[in-house]
């Protein structure tokens, strides 16, 4: 079985629809009630996240019959279900907004992502800007782009390799790592040229998949929040693995996560923002 540039075409539109038609009429306009916590106060779902999952997956179950799909907000209901992920012909995973903080808040920062899976390898990764009206998209071994609604695409490239952390920027995630590995990165951020955090790995794949960053650092890996992402990343030219240096998978939900424009790029900002602190 293959994904095709047909499929990812049919796989983008369903994001986009969706976008249009449950998520931008409420951006803004959440009504009292319609943001709920989860597992958190920094662990938000809203009206327009589960709108938005019905409508897609809905549509993927149309487009793509007898194809599993896993979405966020399913998920939480039924965990069990990212079971499937690993054995599964064709399965999609689904967040229907990343940067649900963000959106709640009324911050332009958030997209749609969905990453589409053959028996647990990541085929096509699709990360949607309902605001910006483009996507970033992505099918394995061939290539990464971002394409406007009008259909007009140019290719997506990550930035040059670096060999100094100094002259690296990145967005770092620290909030889900466990102490002491919290404190010893959040110790080491000043030895990045310039760290940031979105709060949307959606934007921040995007960013570095077209050269605007060098390093992505995660812990927290849900499928749906970083399979879209890696794929278009590494078809961008760029190199990932986790902590311990062995590949990504989208069925290990540990381990950390770290990107970076090439392998030598991501040794020296791992030395960095793993390795020890900087004496105070």
């Amino acid at each position: 079985m293959s994904f095709s540039r047909n499929d990812i075409q049919r796989l983008s539109t369903i994001l986009s629809e969706a976008a249009k038609a449950e998520i931008l009429p409420r951006f803004n306009r959440l009504r009292a009630g319609a943001v709920r916590m989860k597992t958190s106060a920094i662990d938000l779902v809203t009206d327009a996240d589960e709108a938005a999952e019905r409508v897609i997956s809905a549509g993927l179950l149309r487009a793509f019959p007898g194809a599993v799909v896993i979405g966020e907000e399913a998920a939480a209901a039924d965990p069990a279900l990212l079971d499937a992920l690993d054995s599964a012909e064709l399965a999609f995973v689904v967040d229907p907004i990343d940067g649900t903080r963000n959106f709640a808040a009324g911050m332009p920062l958030f997209g749609v992502m969905a990453a589409a899976t053959i028996r647990g390898e990541i085929v096509a990764g699709v990360i949607h800007d309902p605001l910006g009206r483009n996507t970033a998209m992505a099918l394995r071994d061939g290539g990464a782009w971002l394409q406007d609604e009008d259909g007009q695409a140019q290719p997506l490239r990550v930035a040059e390799p670096a060999d100094d952390a100094a002259q690296m920027d990145g967005f770092v995630g620290i909030t889900y790592l466990p102490e002491p590995l919290r404190s010893r990165v959040a110790g080491n951020l000043s030895r990045l040229r310039s760290p940031a955090n979105l709060r949307c790995a959606a934007h921040e794949y995007r960013m570095a998949a077209a050269g605007h960053c060098q390093v992505l650092l995660y812990h927290k890996l849900m499928p749906w929040d970083h399979a879209p992402g890696w794929l278009i990343h590494r078809e961008a030219g760029g190199h990932s693995a986790h902590f311990d240096g062995t590949p990504y998978r989208p069925t290990r939900r540990d381990g950390g996560l770290l990107c970076a424009p090439d392998e030598a790029s991501w040794r020296v900002a791992h030395a960095a923002l793993l390795g020890a602190p900087t004496p105070a």
